[in-house]
C-alpha cells in the first residue's frame, strides 16, 4: 500500500514539473546573442621572463665583519719576506677549511706518540699535534703546552710577500 501511494506521489510530482516547462528559451537566447555581439576584450601579452641569477657568496675567506679591525699603520707596516711561502702542493687538512677564530682549545693528551691538543671547532672535537695545520691562513702548530697551542699563520702582505703571524689558542675551561 505504501508503495502504491509513493508511486502515485511521484507521478503527480512528475506531471507538475513537466507542466511548468514552457519549452521556450527565447530570453536566454537573446541574452547570449547580445553577449556575442559585444566587442571582444584584448588580452595583454605575457610579461618577459626575468632570468634568475643566483648569488654566490665569495667573501667567506675574508676577515669577519664582527671581528675588530686590525690596527696597522701603513708607514710602519711590516713587509713580508719573499722567501717564505706556503706549500701549495701540500694536501690541505680538514681543519684548514675553517677560520682559526672558530677553534677553542679544550684539553691536552699525552702518550708514547707525543703530546696532542684537543681543539673544538668545525664539526666536533679534533686531536692535533705539532706540525698539523689549521685555519684558512696556512696556520701551522708549532708548540703545544698544557694551557695553550701556539700557531704560526702565513698571511700575504699585499706586495708578493708573506708575513708570519703568531696566534695562540688558550685553554678554555668549562667550554
Amino acid at each position: 500500500m505504501k508503495k502504491l501511494a509513493y508511486l502515485g506521489f511521484l507521478a503527480v510530482l512528475g506531471g507538475a514539473l513537466a507542466g511548468c516547462d514552457r519549452g521556450s528559451f527565447a530570453d536566454l537566447q537573446a541574452y547570449m546573442d547580445e553577449v556575442r555581439a559585444q566587442p571582444r576584450g584584448k588580452i595583454e601579452p605575457m610579461p618577459k621572463e626575468v632570468i634568475y641569477e643566483p648569488f654566490t657568496y665569495k667573501a667567506s675567506g675574508l676577515r669577519s665583519p664582527f671581528q675588530p679591525p686590525l690596527k696597522m699603520e701603513l708607514a710602519r707596516q711590516e713587509r713580508g719576506r719573499s722567501d717564505i711561502r706556503p706549500d701549495e702542493t701540500r694536501v690541505r687538512e680538514f681543519l684548514e677549511n675553517f677560520n682559526i677564530e672558530s677553534f677553542v682549545m679544550v684539553g691536552t693528551l699525552a702518550n708514547k706518540g707525543g703530546s696532542f691538543a684537543l681543539i673544538r671547532g668545525g664539526d666536533g672535537v679534533h686531536r692535533v699535534r705539532v706540525g698539523d695545520y689549521l685555519g684558512r691562513n696556512h696556520g701551522r702548530i708549532v708548540s703545544i703546552t698544557a694551557d695553550a697551542v701556539e700557531v704560526i699563520e702565513l698571511v700575504p702582505d699585499g706586495e708578493d710577500g708573506w708575513l708570519e703571524r703568531p696566534r695562540t689558542l688558550a685553554l678554555q675551561e668549562r667550554s
